[in-house]
């Protein structure tokens, strides 16, 4: 009995994890007549606590590991905001900033020196900026200059002005050559000035002639100069950039060139391109001696339009369509050959082209048998192409005024008499009109 108690306190001092459980182990040593049954339960409370012991450590493990993870996560967050903190900072900053001066660079001098010409005004002496990358300043590039020290901090890239971006044509006409009455010879010049050079430059080059520049196109109102342009514009793959003359006359000294030029740029940037400016004869009347500070800004905006089209720098595969219908007023120098290269008359239509152009205003139109063109084309003589569809229009009117769904005779010859004769007509024609034709 006695050995078999040695044995089993041997066995659970050594074996035993520490810390022993001293009252466990006292009441085992002075308690040993309960015999070996109350050793082996005492053995097996101690296996017990050493299980509870174990878990409790693994409890332990597993939490700091999901700390581990918190900390991580709160480490991410802290950063993420750290990174959001910073962007603010530097919106704040951005907001506080004092705005840069635009400048033109003029010269680059020594000792980190430059000379630019304000937007303000003044020529300065300022210093370029360790950070700028001098290989960029060259004559002419638009640099920033700072508010407070004047100095180059950035060189600003090369930008189109939005006013003349929206001279560009996104969207191209849905007008044709078909859609043209009455001039099937102008037609064919301006195909040979315009598009010919454009979609076939090589047959000039054979010929060893340059092809023409420009297009002037004259008339009388109405009779289809800027429909001519809009087909052109339709008919080929040029960019096609359109602008009224009045928009070139600018209140500021030098501003109207400017736009003249920069339009010029972008049409040789956009090459192959069509620049069609409409009503010429605002910019481009004959000079005068003597005139107002505004007529002497036209007169500026007409030189630098002279040396856009016959200048130092060749327009290449830029063509130039003009219309007017005041060509007496037209300077001089504008019409010599070299600048506009053909000058095409858009007249009153006669005869034939008033039938063609009253067979394209009607060719949807619902019309009853007794409707005659060629009558009706014989007594508006000195009609032109917008009385035509003025005149088409008026009687589809009457129709449907009178609850018809079909035109007859007696409408076209009601909306003959009242767009030719009761309608008050600007321009002179009774040249053309006489009054027995009208007398229907």
């Amino acid at each position: 009995m006695n050995h078999t108690f040695h044995s089993i306190l041997t066995y659970l001092l050594v074996s035993a994890e520490p810390p022993i459980n001293i009252k466990r182990l006292a009441v085992f040593i002075f308690i040993p007549r309960q015999g070996l049954s109350g050793c082996k339960r005492l053995a097996i409370e101690h296996s017990e606590g050493s299980n509870k012991h174990e878990s409790y450590v693994e409890y332990l493990e597993a939490r700091i590991r999901e700390l581990e993870m918190e900390i991580e996560q709160l480490q991410e967050k802290l950063s993420k905001y750290a990174e959001e903190l910073d962007y603010y900072k530097s919106q704040v900053e951005k907001l506080l900033a004092p705005p840069l001066i635009e400048a033109t660079l003029l010269d680059v001098l020594d000792n980190d020196r430059a000379l630019v010409k304000s937007s303000t005004g003044p020529i300065l002496v300022v210093y370029i900026l360790p950070t700028v990358d001098k290989s960029k300043l060259k004559p002419g590039v638009s640099v920033a200059l700072n508010q407070r020290g004047s100095t180059i901090v950035e060189v600003l890239p090369r930008a189109e002005d939005p006013y003349v971006k929206t001279f560009e044509i996104e969207e191209r006409p849905n007008v044709t050559y078909q859609d043209i009455g009455g001039l099937d010879k102008q037609i064919e010049e301006i195909r040979e000035a315009i598009e010919l050079p454009l979609k076939y430059p090589h047959k000039f080059r054979v010929m060893g002639i340059e092809p023409p520049k420009g297009v002037l196109l004259y008339g009388p109102p109405g009779c289809g100069k800027t429909l001519l342009a809009k087909a052109v514009a339709r008919e080929t793959n040029a960019t096609f950039i359109r602008l009224v003359a009045s928009e070139l006359a600018q209140k500021f000294i030098g501003e109207g060139a400017r736009i003249v030029r920069e339009v010029f740029a972008l049409a040789r940037k956009k090459a192959p391109s069509i620049v069609f400016i409409d009503e010429i004869d605002a910019i481009a009347a004959k000079r005068l001696d003597v005139g107002t500070s505004g007529e002497r800004e036209i007169h500026r905006t007409l030189t630098q339009l002279l040396a856009e089209l016959d200048g130092f720098d060749p327009l290449d595969n830029v063509k130039v369509i003009a219309s007017t219908n005041r060509i007496d007023i037209l300077d001089p120098a504008i019409l010599r050959p070299g600048r506009f290269d053909k000058i095409i008359e858009i007249p009153l239509p006669d005869i034939r082209g008033r039938y063609d152009i009253l067979k394209i205003h009607t060719r949807k139109m619902p019309l009853n048998e007794d409707v005659n063109l060629v009558e009706i084309a014989r007594i508006i003589e000195g009609a032109t192409g917008a009385d035509i569809k003025a005149i088409c229009t008026e009687a589809a009117l009457k129709a449907m005024r009178e609850g018809r769904d079909i035109v007859t005779m007696d409408d076209f010859i009601y909306a003959v008499r009242k767009v030719l004769k009761e309608r008050y007509r600007p321009f002179e024609y009774k040249q053309y009109v006489s009054s027995s034709s009208l007398h229907l």
